[in-house]
């Protein structure tokens, strides 16, 4: 049902010498757009436009991959986000305006921005991921930015979660 293509996964733990902590998003963001993709595309024949590049994240890496793709918008054009959002742990409402430095808050260009925005979460998955991913969905829909959303029946935090929100996000990618 997919397009064939290069699925490339890193783990997303990057830091710098001398500094503590390996969640940084902007370290594995300098990580993965300095260096990741420039190496794949130097070892591999792939398509480099943003067109032919999609990027998802589970879990921690939904927070992180969202980032990037919002701070790098000219090299991604569909995205995933399975069990998580950039707002976790919060369940709080979101201002558009200010969260993610308002990179939400113009749906226009949000939604001119990505072909695919997708959303998974599993049905049974613990506080706070539910809330926080509701909380993620009514800033969209209250801003009108498209998305798909999907949810897994009867799974948590876990892998099966993961391998069927990619079952539902892979053939939406590169048609």
């Amino acid at each position: 049902k997919a397009v064939p293509m290069l699925v490339v996964m890193d783990n997303g733990y990057a830091t710098k010498p001398g500094e503590k902590s390996p969640f940084a998003a902007s370290i594995f963001e300098e990580v993965l757009m300095n260096e990741v993709i420039p190496m794949i595309d130097a070892k591999f024949r792939t398509l480099s436009g943003r067109e032919d590049r999609a990027i998802a994240g589970l879990s921690m890496g939904a927070n992180q991959t969202m980032h990037i793709a919002m701070n790098n918008p000219g090299h991604f054009a569909y995205y995933g986000g399975f069990s998580g959002t950039s707002n976790y742990p919060s369940t709080e409402p979101l201002d558009a305006t200010t969260f993610l430095n308002g990179k939400f808050k113009d749906a226009k260009a949000v939604n001119a921005q990505f072909k695919v925005f997708f959303l998974g979460l599993g049905t049974a998955e613990p506080h706070p991921f539910p809330g926080v991913v509701k909380a993620f969905r009514e800033m969209m829909d209250k801003q009108g930015i498209k998305y798909v959303y999907y949810e897994s029946p009867d799974t948590a935090h876990e892998w099966l979660t993961w391998r069927r929100a990619l079952n539902e996000f892979a053939p939406l990618l590169f048609k």
